[in-house]
Parts: structure tokens; C-alpha cells; sequence
């Protein structure tokens, strides 16, 4: 089963065009955007993350133990 988590929290992001800097944190994605404004955080929940939290144009988004290699499947992605 092909996992398409990645691709669904990188369009809930804003894209890759709104993704600065992406990297896996223990349990979570610290994601630094160009514009928080724009993150879909029920998408973030749709697509599996159990909470999300935005402080101006960084996020976190909480997605377990597998963080880094959702990270770097993002990255793939950009």
C-alpha cells in the first residue's frame, strides 16, 4: 500500500511553493512556511496528524513516530 500521507500534509501546507524548510522532530514535522496563514489544518487531521500547532510562519504538526520519514518523503516532494 503506497502511503500518500506525505503528499496529502504537503498540499495541506500551502504546497511546496509555501514550504521553507521541512524537517522530522521526534514526533512531529517543524515545518517553517512563507505563509502560515494558509495551512488547512483539517486536511493536517484528515490526513492522519493528531494535532497541529502554528506559531506565525512555523508548524508543528503532530504525527508520531514516524515523523522522519514522513519528513523526508516531504521532501522528496519539494
Amino acid at each position: 500500500m503506497a502511503d500518500d500521507r506525505p503528499g496529502q500534509i504537503l498540499a495541506a501546507l500551502g504546497g511546496a511553493g509555501n514550504v521553507v524548510e521541512i524537517e522530522g522532530c521526534i514526533t512531529r514535522l517543524r515545518c517553517e512556511l512563507e505563509d502560515g496563514s494558509v495551512v488547512d489544518e483539517a486536511a493536517l487531521k484528515q490526513a492522519g496528524a493528531h494535532g497541529v500547532m502554528t506559531a506565525g510562519s512555523v508548524v508543528q504538526v503532530v504525527v508520531g513516530p514516524e515523523a522522519d520519514a514522513i519528513a523526508e518523503d516531504i521532501q522528496d516532494l519539494l
